[in-house]
């Protein structure tokens, strides 16, 4: 029986080498659709905007342009911070260098007058223990029984100062001319003044 006569009808047998072609054409445009996929993404790239080049965008561990400008600028602040408390530590500095001028020009003020007043004092003091042995030499020129009334009219204290500077005989010639409560007063006071000076 011949083998044409034995094929069903209806039914083509495929030819060899057909479904190889098919496979090439597949690849040829799977490679076709990568190159457009490569181009478009080419496209995308150069129509970035300027501003985000590869020049400013930041790379790993680097600092972009506007962190730079944000630390540049924490930096002046501050150095302007610095600046100005170093400037108030001068002005501290000054102030208490002429607050200490000004103290110490006080201070010697305080003393040449405490000097000048010393001075004062002391011709005051001078005078007046003038004048003090001017009135007991007064005193002691005069009768017991004159000076006597003068001397009951003072002070208790005054009355035994004046009688501690007068000669003791002339003083107890003018104790012996007081009242008794008066004498006693004023020997009682001499007698205090006398306790603590030395006795040797």
């Amino acid at each position: 029986m011949n083998r044409a006569a034995e094929r069903k009808p209806g039914r083509r047998r495929p030819r060899p080498g057909r479904g190889a072609l098919w496979i090439i054409a597949a690849l040829f445009v799977l490679s076709g659709g990568m190159q457009l996929a490569q181009i478009g993404a080419w496209a995308r790239d150069t129509a970035e905007p300027a501003h985000e080049t590869k020049a400013t965008k930041p790379q790993d561990g680097c600092i972009d342009d506007a962190g730079f400008t944000a630390m540049l600028a924490d930096l002046k602040a501050r150095e302007a911070k610095l600046v100005e408390q170093e400037g108030l530590l001068t002005d501290r500095r000054n102030a208490l260098a002429l607050a200490e001028t000004r103290l110490e020009k006080r201070l010697n003020d305080l003393v040449a007058a405490e000097e000048a007043l010393s001075k004062t004092v002391g011709v005051a003091e001078e005078g007046a223990d003038k004048d003090v042995g001017k009135l007991v030499a007064l005193y002691e020129n005069m009768k017991p029984k004159q000076a006597a009334p003068l001397f009951a009219e003072m002070d208790p204290n005054f009355a035994a100062g004046f009688l501690a500077r007068m000669r003791p005989a002339v003083a107890a010639a003018v104790m012996e001319s007081l009242e008794p409560k008066t004498a006693y007063a004023i020997s009682v006071l001499m007698a205090g003044r006398n306790a603590g000076a030395p006795r040797n």
